[in-house]
């Protein structure tokens, strides 16, 4: 997997060749009134053309992020914020969903995050990225491992969830997952090429604008910027299009399979409302996280990109919704 030190994959070094089970099927929807309630609060995103992908000296060229091509998509809808816990425990209470990492037993936390009550729940680590700990009985509910609770952080994004939970959650709710096209084009918030959803000055007049790793990692992190974990989705000020914590806090799942190589070629399937290539090992993830640090995955750059299977979950891996314009226009 591109990135490995910024998401594990479930199946690799803990995973032991367990067979992947079934995702729990989704027994309800949304209401109508909810859904369509849902769809009200999402943010319009004008169609057009923008200048997706990186070369600057930052860029990771072995992860794709180029060439810089001319993309254009039609309008479409996309949450301002990050699913939050609140809200994926009303899809969990509706629908009787059970998550991946529910389903297997365990999940991804950072090592300095785990509670102290599941601490002798650790059952293995990453061989090339230690910091990260396999907890029996993490998961949304319990992001830091048993004894944590979601309903200490109802605001902030949900976490340990697989791609194919948050597309259940989009399913239900009416919606889907952002193209990748789609949430660099929404990301941005309309500026051209920058590093940041803000511009290109990670610390504007010396003020933080989104939750990473401060100090040196993953020993020392400061926490200047007010998080040592995941933050409030609308923490920080939003984008010019309104969207929020789009670089830093958790990586977000995209619709696409994972390819550094498919968008490259100038063809209409790729630079016209792209949809990623036709199948693929991985699921892109976007946007980097609480625990990215330039040290060692700059990839809070709107530009920058990694991947994950189907089926992972973290502590630092959410997702948000997007949507086709409803038929009676906007």
């Amino acid at each position: 997997m591109s990135g490995a030190c910024c998401a594990p994959a479930s199946g690799g070094d803990s995973g032991g060749g367990r067979e992947i089970p079934e995702p729990s099927a989704v027994r309800l929807q949304a209401s109508e009134r909810e859904r369509a309630q849902g769809l009200r609060a999402m943010l319009r995103i004008p169609g057009g053309t923008f200048s997706m992908g990186g070369d600057d000296s930052d860029a990771f060229p072995e992860d794709g992020e180029g060439p810089v091509r001319a993309v254009r998509l039609s309008p479409f809808l996309i949450d301002s914020t990050a699913v939050t816990n609140r809200q994926f425990a009303a899809f969990v209470r509706a629908s009787g969903y059970r998550t991946d990492a529910e389903r297997y037993g365990w999940s991804y936390v950072f090592y300095a995050l785990v509670h102290p009550g599941a601490r002798h729940l650790v059952r293995d680590t990453v061989a090339q990225a230690p910091w990260w700990l396999a907890v029996e009985g993490a998961c949304w509910q319990a992001p830091y491992g048993p004894g944590s609770s979601w309903t200490e952080l109802s605001n902030h994004p949900v976490v340990h969830v697989s791609w194919r939970d948050a597309s259940a959650y989009a399913t239900w709710a009416g919606k889907r997952l952002p193209t990748e096209a789609e949430w660099e084009r929404a990301a941005r918030g309309g500026l051209e090429r920058s590093r940041f959803p803000w511009g290109d000055e990670l610390l504007p007049r010396g003020q933080h604008r989104c939750n990473i790793w401060q100090g040196r990692f993953p020993q020392v992190n400061t926490g200047e910027d007010g998080y040592l974990g995941t933050a409030p989705v609308k923490t920080f000020r939003p984008n010019n299009f309104g969207l929020y914590n789009t670089s830093g806090n958790v990586w977000e799942w995209c619709s696409d399979w994972w390819s550094t190589t498919w968008h490259a070629a100038d063809r209409p399937e790729t630079r016209q409302d792209p949809a990623g290539p036709p199948a693929g090992e991985a699921k892109v993830i976007r946007g980097g996280s609480y625990l990215c640090h330039a040290s060692y995955c700059n990839r809070y750059r709107v530009a920058a990109r990694t991947s994950n299977t189907p089926d992972s979950s973290t502590g630092h891996m959410g997702f948000r919704c997007a949507s086709d314009l409803p038929r009676t226009g906007r």
